[in-house]
């Protein structure tokens, strides 16, 4: 008679053989779907395929609400001096708008790393927290607002069902959403899904800090008065500066200053404005620090950065 550990050993590798499996099967959905090198949109609002064939440098990149699944290649992704390594196992969670440096570290044309980017629709994830049915999952210890987690059968089957609605648009309007519904809940299901439940329940404090992200992503360019972004996330200015830095890994300080270099970056790029122009709309008073702090950031004079992206490609400011 076989014993007990045998059996959950036996299960065990029947479950990573049927992952694996849909791994590879999903690997070969998004390499059908995803013929271009970088992002390929796709007909399902917010969902985009990627496709890269060799490692990059270091780059800024800003991240969404939103999960990106791998199923090829490796990814690194810093917050703060926290690393997180994607694999061909692994899904990437952000629950909020925060900027991270970005670097592929394997791809080739032979092995090109695929992933798929699903932008995540809060008021869904709401609605979808609201079930009373919804199980509680184990909580994790991770605070920051990326996270990454291993794929289980349940979110590839899922991926998997979401990208086959390519096949038939005229069904993407109605089955899309039903499917998004069931992503979002596989992710609910994990321990890095407490995250996302924490940002999108009223009244938690990460829902109020994300709150006061929000304000700031939309009004990056106004003066930064602390009393005033701690009244829109109704906290106190020390509990806000706390739970700010927990959840991005910097202050409401730097974290404003990235989205303005990160949008003058923008402008300079694909609107053809000068550096100066470029300081001044997003919120500078002094070109000379605009200068500064963008070379700090980027490694060189905006002009010179500029330049060197339009010679070579467009930066993707935001990228799976």
């Amino acid at each position: 008679m076989r014993s007990k550990e045998t059996v959950q050993s036996e299960k065990s590798k029947d479950r990573n053989a049927e992952a694996m499996r849909m791994r590879k099967e999903l690997a070969r959905q998004i390499a059908a779907h995803a013929p271009s090198l970088g992002e390929n949109p796709t007909a399902v609002a917010g969902l985009a395929l990627y496709r890269r064939t060799k490692p990059t440098a270091c780059l800024l990149a800003k991240y969404e609400p939103s999960i990106t699944v791998f199923v090829q290649g490796r990814k690194r992704v810093n917050l703060g001096g926290t690393a997180y390594l994607c694999d061909e196992s692994s899904f990437l969670l952000s629950s909020i708008d925060v900027p991270a440096e970005s670097q592929i570290v394997e791809a080739s044309e032979q092995v090109p790393m695929l992933s798929m980017f699903l932008r995540l629709d809060m008021p869904t994830v709401r609605e979808v927290i609201s079930c009373e049915e919804l199980p509680e999952t184990e909580t994790s210890v991770e605070s920051r607002g990326l996270a990454v987690g291993e794929t289980t059968t349940g979110l590839l089957g899922a991926c998997s069902r979401l990208i086959e609605l390519l096949e038939t648009p005229e069904d993407i309007p109605f089955l899309s959403h039903l499917v998004e519904r069931e992503i979002i809940y596989r992710i609910l299901r994990t321990p890095q899904g407490e995250r996302l439940r924490a940002i999108a329940t009223t009244g938690d404090l990460s829902n109020r800090t994300a709150k006061a992200i929000a304000w700031l992503k939309t009004n990056y360019a106004k003066p930064l008065r602390m009393e005033e972004l701690a009244g829109v996330a109704r906290m106190g200015v020390s509990t806000l500066h706390h739970q700010f830095r927990a959840l991005t890994a910097m202050s409401p300080l730097q974290y404003q200053k990235q989205l303005r270099l990160h949008a003058a970056r923008q402008r300079m790029l694909i609107d053809g404005l000068d550096a100066t122009g470029a300081a001044f709309e997003v919120g500078y008073e002094s070109v000379s620090q605009f200068n500064r702090e963008y070379s700090r950031m980027f490694g060189q004079p905006p002009m010179r950065d500029i330049k060197a992206l339009r010679a070579t490609a467009p930066v993707a400011l935001s990228f799976a």
